[in-house]
C-alpha cells in the first residue's frame, strides 16, 4: 500500500503537497511528515489508514478502561510501545495504538500477556495521556525499581530509620530513580505547571501539580511510596542540599536544561508528620516574555502605569498574594524603561530571572546581606532605578523611603489585598505617614485569572441570572463560557492573564495618608477619582471574551465595587 497515494485518493493531500512531503520524509512515513507539517490532522491520517487496513478509530476522551484487564499486562511494554489494552470484545483484547504498522510491539505484548489482541487506532497524545492516568507518571520506572528490590515491598523507606545515608544516596543516584524524578519534572513541564507538590501521607505519596493557579492530583503508581526517601534524596542531591538533615526545613535551587530551554526550579523541603514535604517552584525562563503587553495590562491601566514608571523619583508598589504575577509585572516595567543611559540595580530573594543590562543582587540573610543592607550599599553605586524584591519589614521600608527621597525611582512589592491597603501597611511597619504620602507615587494591585480555552469556549446570550449584580449594564449581546476539550485537559481554561487595579497618589490621598486614614477611606476617595478596581478590570476581560464571569467572581470574591 502506498500511503501517499491513499491520502491523495481520499483528498487529504493535493498533488503538490504530496510531492513536497515525499522530498522530506528522511526515513519517516508520508502520513507522519504530513501531520508534522500541519497538512492534515493525526486523526484524519489514522482514520484513512484504519479504513484501508480494516482497523477502527476510537476516541479515548472519557473512555472507560477495564482496570482489571489492564492489570494482566506488563507495565513496561505498555509504556515502551505506547499501547493500551482497553477492553475484552468477543474473546479478543482491544489494544489502542497510534501506529498501525508497529506489528512487532503488538506481537511482544501478545506473547507477554498470552492474550489475543485486536488493534484499534487512537491519537498518540490521547493515548499517552490515558496511559499516565491509568498507570501513573513513571509507571514503567517504578516497575523496574520494584523488580530490582525483589519481593521486599514491605520494607518501606520511611520505616527504615537505620538505613545509612550513604546507602540511600547511592540508591538515589541509581539510573531508575534519576529517571523517575526526571519523569515527574518533565510531566510538570509538559502540563505547564508552576509548582510540583510531593506530599507524604498516611496512605501513601500524593503528587500534585499547580496548573493555571489550581492544584490537580497527578496519578502515580501506588508503589512509588516505597521509593519516596530515594526520591527526596535525589532531589536534595540535585539542589546541593544536606541529605542527612531530615529535621529542619531546607531551601535549594535546581538548574535544568530541557530541549534547549533553561528551567530554574526552586525547592523547599519541610519536615512533616509522615516525612519531608517538597514543593518545587518551576520557572520556565524560555517561556517568559517581559513586556506590559504580554502581561495583559489593558490600555486604561497601562498608559497611567507607564507614566508612573518613567518618573524621576518616588516609589511604585505592586501588591497581591503569592503567585499573582507581581515579579513578572515589575520585570516587565524594568524592561520597558531599560536604557543604556539608566543604571538599574535590583535586590532580590532569590533572583528569579536574569536580565541583560541590569545589575542584580541576590540576598543572603545568613551572612547579613539583607534587603536593607543591600539597599544601603547599592546607593553608593549611583543607581537611577532600584528594584527591591519585597518590602518585608520596617528597616527595608525605611531604606526604600530614603532612596526615594534622595532622588531614586524605587520599585517593590507588598503583600496586601488591594492597592489602598499599601499605605496603611507601610504605616503599620513604622513608616511615618508624611514620608509615606510624599514618596509613594502609585500602587498597582493585581491577580491572575484563567484564560478561556480558545479551542472550546462557546458564546451565550447572558441574562441577569448569569452575571453578578455589579456587572456592567446594559448586558452585551454575547459572552463566552468554558466547555472543556482535549487541548485544555477538559478544564475549559488554558493559561492565565492579569487583572489590575491602579491607584495614583493624588493630593487628596496624600492628605488622607498623613491623617492615618483607613484603607477603606483611601479606597473610597480613589474610586471617586476614577480608579478601576480589580473586579471591573476582570469584567473588561469578560467582555473581551478572554475569561469567564465565574472566573472573575472566584478571583475577586469580596471585592464588590
Amino acid at each position: 500500500m502506498d500511503i501517499g497515494d491513499l491520502l491523495l485518493d481520499r483528498g487529504l493531500l493535493s498533488l503538490p503537497e504530496l510531492e513536497l512531503v515525499r522530498k522530506q520524509t528522511n526515513g519517516k512515513r508520508v502520513d507522519q511528515v504530513a501531520v508534522e507539517q500541519g497538512l492534515l490532522t493525526e486523526e484524519q491520517a489514522l482514520r484513512a489508514l484504519g479504513e484501508e487496513l480494516g482497523m477502527k478509530f476510537v476516541e479515548l476522551t472519557d473512555f472507560p478502561v477495564d482496570r482489571e484487564l489492564l492489570s494482566k499486562f506488563p507495565t513496561t511494554a505498555i509504556f515502551r510501545h505506547s499501547l493500551l489494552p482497553l477492553r475484552l470484545v468477543n474473546g479478543r483484547v482491544e489494544v489502542a495504538t497510534s501506529d498501525p504498522f508497529d506489528l512487532e510491539a503488538l506481537d511482544e505484548l501478545s506473547s507477554l500477556s498470552g492474550e489475543r489482541l485486536e488493534p484499534v487506532l487512537a491519537r498518540r497524545e490521547d493515548l499517552v495521556r490515558l496511559i499516565k492516568e491509568q498507570l501513573g507518571v513513571g509507571g514503567d520506572t517504578i516497575n523496574e525499581l520494584v523488580a530490582q528490590r525483589g519481593e521486599d515491598l514491605d520494607a518501606d523507606y520511611l520505616a527504615e530509620a537505620a538505613r545509612a545515608d550513604s546507602e540511600l544516596a547511592e540508591m538515589a543516584q541509581a539510573a531508575s530513580v534519576i529517571r523517575l524524578v526526571n519523569e515527574l519534572l518533565l510531566e510538570a513541564l509538559a502540563q505547564q505547571a508552576s509548582d510540583v507538590h510531593i506530599e507524604p501521607g498516611e496512605k501513601g505519596l500524593v503528587v500534585r501539580y499547580r496548573i493555571d493557579g489550581l492544584l490537580r492530583v497527578q496519578p502515580v503508581p501506588q508503589e512509588i511510596h516505597s521509593f519516596y526517601r530515594a526520591i527526596v534524596t535525589r532531589l536534595k542531591i540535585m539542589a546541593r542540599l544536606n541529605i542527612a538533615e531530615k529535621r529542619l526545613p531546607q531551601d535549594g535551587r535546581i538548574e535544568l536544561k530541557v530541549a534547549g530551554r533553561e528551567i530554574d526550579v526552586r525547592m523547599s523541603i519541610i519536615p512533616m508528620l509522615h516525612g519531608e514535604g517538597i514543593v518545587l517552584r518551576i520557572l520556565d525562563k524560555g517561556r517568559m516574555v517581559f513586556n506590559l503587553a504580554s502581561v495583559g495590562m489593558p490600555d486604561v491601566i497601562k498608559l497611567p502605569f507607564y507614566k508612573l514608571i518613567n518618573m524621576p523619583h518616588g516609589i511604585v508598589l505592586v501588591t497581591g498574594p503569592t503567585g499573582s504575577g507581581k515579579s513578572t509585572t515589575l520585570y516587565s516595567a524594568l524592561n520597558e524603561i531599560k536604557d543604556p543611559t539608566l543604571k538599574i540595580i535590583t535586590v532580590e530573594d532569590p533572583v528569579e530571572y536574569h536580565m541583560d543590562g541590569i545589575s542584580q543582587i541576590h540576598v543572603h540573610s545568613k551572612i547579613g546581606l539583607t534587603f536593607a543592607a543591600g539597599l544601603r550599599s547599592i546607593l553608593r553605586h549611583d543607581p537611577d532605578v532600584i528594584l527591591i524584591g519585597e518590602i518585608r519589614d520596617h528597616e527595608t521600608a525605611e531604606s526604600a523611603i530614603q532612596a526615594a527621597l534622595t532622588g531614586h525611582l524605587v520599585f517593590s512589592t507588598l503583600h496586601t489585598n488591594d492597592a489602598a491597603s499599601a499605605f496603611t501597611r507601610l504605616v503599620d511597619m513604622g513608616v511615618e505617614p508624611y514620608l509615606c504620602s510624599s514618596t509613594v507615587e502609585g500602587v498597582v494591585a493585581q491577580r491572575l485569572v484563567r484564560r478561556l480555552c480558545t479551542k472550546c469556549k462557546v458564546p451565550f446570550r447572558p441574562t441577569d441570572e448569569d452575571v453578578p449584580e455589579d456587572f456592567p449594564r446594559p448586558l452585551p449581546e454575547q459572552l463566552f463560557k468554558p466547555v472543556g476539550c482535549r487541548d485544555c485537559r477538559e478544564t475549559g481554561y488554558s493559561g492565565r492573564i492579569g487583572i489590575y487595579e491602579l491607584l495614583h497618589t493624588s493630593d487628596a490621598i496624600r492628605q488622607l495618608c498623613i491623617e492615618r486614614a483607613s484603607s477603606t477611606q483611601i479606597r473610597h476617595v480613589a474610586l471617586k477619582e476614577g480608579m478601576i478596581t480589580l473586579r471591573q478590570c476582570g469584567y473588561m476581560r469578560v467582555l473581551d471574551g478572554v475569561t469567564s464571569v465565574d472566573e472573575v467572581a472566584r478571583i475577586t470574591k469580596g471585592d464588590l465595587s
